[in-house]
């Protein structure tokens, strides 16, 4: 399969609406509505969405920019700083942008007196819907590409090269809409433990990471020190994060059972 999609959804003279740019918005607001809807579930406060739509955006922003800055490309940007201000020159990290975000739900969270738990267990499966989106818009601008391959279903990325590839942001789009489906089935038991569902969450999304990753061109300007990707390296606190969540509201549910 060739792949030569236009990056530009549709120009209105010198104003260019990118495929990326709308899908990252509807991952945003399909996100936000996923949230006011596990809210209203179980009787809490929709309007918290409100509160939290601007400090977490700018949350994933920043943390993506700095990430990407400072981990994937640390000689370009410290030998000349201003640059991490040049967003539209494009570099955003998913590992950055997800600690951004649970940054300003912290930030939520002590501010309103909230249970950090309750807050992030709610954000699991829309989060999951705007890593989809996110990737779907990889896929639109040819970018994070896999390594060159000879299975059946390779991509050839004609605006990057004429080799077939891993279409490697489309494995993970995939998985994770087929996370959020499974997850959100679940989500009325796994609430019952608080912790346990953004647990899940973080579990599944960064064994994938890890599985897609090792078929993915390295997206970091150096080769780490151990024979895995940045990437890689990137998901493993997360995992570890998940497997000790996933432990610690067990034994809380046990407790007081």
């Amino acid at each position: 399969m060739q792949w030569s999609m236009d990056p530009i959804l549709v120009s209105i003279g010198a104003l260019s609406i990118h495929w990326y740019g709308v899908l990252f918005a509807c991952g945003v607001w399909f996100g936000a509505e996923l949230v006011k809807k596990h809210l209203s579930e179980d009787g809490g406060d929709v309007e918290l969405v409100d509160a939290l739509f601007a400090p977490v955006l700018i949350g994933i922003i920043v943390g993506a920019r700095l990430m990407h800055c400072l981990v994937y490309e640390p000689d370009v940007y410290l030998a000349d700083p201003i640059r991490i201000l040049y967003v539209w020159q494009g570099g955003l990290a998913s590992h950055g942008g997800g600690l951004g975000a649970l940054l300003a739900v912290l930030w939520i969270a002590k501010s309103r007196k909230l249970s950090l738990l309750y807050l992030v267990d709610r954000f699991a499966v829309p989060t999951l819907f705007f890593g989809a989106c996110v990737r779907f818009g990889n896929l639109m601008n040819s970018e994070i590409i896999g390594n060159p391959t000879d299975v059946p279903w390779g991509v050839v990325f004609t605006r990057v090269d004429m080799l077939p590839r891993h279409p490697a942001q489309l494995y993970e789009a995939l998985s994770y809409t087929v996370l959020a489906l499974v997850l959100w089935s679940l989500r009325k038991s796994m609430l019952a433990k608080p912790g346990r569902l953004f647990a899940a969450f973080l579990l599944s999304v960064f064994t994938v990471r890890l599985l897609v990753e090792g078929v993915k061109v390295e997206q970091a300007d150096y080769v780490p020190l151990v024979p895995m990707t940045v990437g890689q390296l990137l998901s493993l606190p997360f995992m570890a994060a998940g497997a000790w969540l996933w432990w610690r509201s067990g034994k809380a549910a046990a407790t007081k059972a």
